[in-house]
């Protein structure tokens, strides 16, 4: 699947996007962008996706914007979670379960 960002009108949006919420989170460089993510959280198999809800467990529906590898640890950014206030939802590596990336 090709590299998006949920309701950016084109790529040149997209990219404007992400590097906006990657400084907003101080996400390294990122040489792949990741598509989906599956960790455990607190005992709980998750699993996100870049333009889909969040999990249950997170109690919102907001969609996902962008997945970053920040060493350790994943962040996962939705409008409320990263991109515009709060922190992000951060998945451990160590319980990690699977990435996929963007083509």
């Amino acid at each position: 699947m090709d590299f998006f960002v949920p309701s950016s009108s084109n790529s040149a949006q997209a990219e404007s996007v992400f590097s906006s919420i990657a400084q907003h989170i101080a996400a390294p460089s990122q040489e792949k962008r990741i598509h989906k993510l599956q960790w455990k959280h607190e005992g709980e198999i998750c699993a996100c996706e870049v333009g889909e809800s969040l999990p249950e467990v997170f109690r919102t529906d907001e969609k996902v914007l962008a997945i970053f590898d920040c060493g350790d640890v994943f962040k996962v950014c939705t409008p409320s979670r990263g991109a515009i206030k709060f922190d992000p939802i951060h998945a451990s590596k160590s319980t990690l379960l699977n990435v996929e990336y963007f083509d």
